[in-house]
């Protein structure tokens, strides 16, 4: 597998995106999915990644810089066929490099509380993020797990 910068014009980059999109609308409550479209990552303060399996699409991945020393990770999503085989670990190592690669202190993120999300609430922990409070512009909300990551400790 391997790790590139993100082409948002590539349709096959476009579908994954959409079902990402879809699913985390489906999967929580109507006003809470924070999820990113289109527009929003092309955003100048996000940066975009996609992950591949040879010439196949298996995952993409965002990080947003918040503020000089901290930044959020946002649309996270594993192709269905690659879950539990290490392509979400390999975008979320990556993500958190980076964020160390531009001295941010802090690395924060949300996601929902729903059941759906269970397998990436687990996925953020086993990589060092716990429960935290909301965040930027985030305000408490039952269908949101907000978590971070002290960059600091090592």
């Amino acid at each position: 597998m391997h790790i590139s910068l993100g082409d948002l014009s590539d349709p096959r980059v476009i579908e994954l995106l959409h079902i990402h999109l879809t699913r985390a609308r489906a999967e929580t409550a109507p006003g809470s999915a924070h999820a990113l479209d289109l527009g929003g990552l092309r955003s100048p303060a996000i940066s975009f990644w996609t992950l591949w399996d040879a010439d196949t699409l298996v995952g993409v991945g965002a990080l947003k810089e918040l503020s000089r020393d901290h930044g959020e990770v946002k649309s996270m999503h594993t192709a269905e066929h690659m879950r539990r085989r290490g392509a979400g670990s390999a975008m979320l190592e990556h993500i958190v490099a980076t964020a160390r690669q531009r001295r941010y202190r802090r690395l924060s993120l949300e996601t929902g509380s729903w059941p759906y999300f269970l397998p990436a609430q687990a996925l953020y922990s086993k990589h060092g993020f716990v429960e935290c409070a909301p965040f930027g512009d985030y305000v408490p909300d039952p269908n949101s797990v907000f978590m971070a990551l002290d960059l600091e400790q090592d």
